[in-house]
């Protein structure tokens, strides 16, 4: 069973939608003692990390993540929910994140050249840095479809791919059982659903 963990923060539609279509078994709930019998967990999120991360700490939420990550449940953060993941945020000011993944959410705008807009949104090709289960079905070069205007930055070792968008854009992180892509997997066909797969297969 997969726990997709609601906080409020982005639909959920779709990613419903694909683990249905791959025929895993899921369910949405914010109640700890529903995830915690869950075999994995997935934490979605689009908007602001400020926001997100708050909601987390007074639901509670945020130590249980922890906790259930640091006894080896499999965890994926999709999009805003990997940029949790990571040691903190950039985004209005300097927030702390969930601290199990290296690097800090950061700016695009600040990196990336003139000509290039942002958000970030559209089709990009996935640059493999270091192997991962996440990717056993995926091939270099799938293209995956990206939304946002933050990406990790000084990930090190837990960047487990990149996507060329002006500069390596931090595509996909992973250490041990905690995962996450900065790309929505859900909203990336095939390849995506390649990627779902997988996760339940970790």
């Amino acid at each position: 069973m997969i726990g997709i963990v609601d906080y409020g923060v982005g639909n959920l539609f779709s990613l419903k939608s694909s683990l249905g279509f791959l025929g895993l078994e899921h369910t949405v709930s914010g109640d700890v003692s529903v995830l915690e019998r869950c075999d994995r967990l997935i934490l979605p999120g689009v908007g602001a990390f400020g926001d997100a991360r708050d909601i987390l700490r007074t639901s509670g939420l945020d130590e249980f993540l922890i906790a259930q990550a640091q006894d080896g449940k499999p965890l994926l953060g999709i999009c805003l929910g990997m940029q949790l993941l990571l040691e903190g945020s950039e985004e209005f000011g300097s927030r702390e994140g969930l601290k199990l993944i290296s690097g800090r959410a950061c700016p695009l705008k600040a990196e990336l050249p003139p000509e290039l807009k942002v958000p970030h949104m559209g089709w990009n090709s996935l640059r493999f840095c270091a192997k991962s289960p996440l990717f056993k079905f995926s091939s270099e070069g799938e293209f995956v479809y990206f939304v946002h205007s933050f990406y990790g930055k000084g990930c090190g070792a837990d960047c487990l791919a990149t996507a060329e968008y002006g500069i390596p854009v931090t595509a996909a992180v992973g250490r041990k059982n905690v995962l996450g892509t900065q790309f929505h997997p859900e909203k990336s066909g095939e390849a995506g659903l390649k990627i779902l797969r997988a996760f339940a297969e970790v």
